[in-house]
């Protein structure tokens, strides 16, 4: 929309990380972890740590896909995800990202060990991370 284009005529940077958080919940809302899942396993996953690599501007009247997918998890605590942010209009790579998710217990706010339906429940591929080292 509009709002989301800065003074340079492409989507402000921030607005790709909100995308990414979107996806993020809604691929986790996908595999039955809505918030009533988190809140009634009183553990869910907060965010510690994001990367965005930009590859190419986004302009208004863009349509973007985005994907997300785990590609790590240790069982524990850690979870990463990975993003990728394609313009329907151009079909060019707009960014790559990684946010990196450690379990907390909701009632406490302290990390807790991941529940093992969250170890099975958020799968991984095995090539998904190895995709992504440079």
């Amino acid at each position: 929309s509009a709002r989301d284009i800065d003074d340079f005529g492409h989507v402000n940077n921030v607005v790709y990380l909100t995308w990414m958080a979107r996806a993020a919940w809604d691929h986790s809302k996908a595999l039955g972890f809505d918030f009533e899942a988190y809140r009634a396993r009183d553990c869910g996953f907060v965010v510690t740590r994001h990367e965005i690599d930009y590859r190419a501007a986004c302009f208004e009247g863009d349509t973007v896909q985005v994907a997300t997918w785990v590609s790590k998890n240790d069982q524990r605590l850690k979870l990463r995800r990975r993003f990728q942010m394609i313009s329907e209009t151009s079909q060019s790579v707009l960014t790559t990202g990684m946010s990196e998710f450690a379990t907390m217990k909701i009632s406490t706010g302290k990390a807790c060990r991941m529940p093992s339906d969250y170890a099975t429940g958020y799968p991984v591929r095995d090539d998904a991370e190895a995709a992504f080292i440079r």
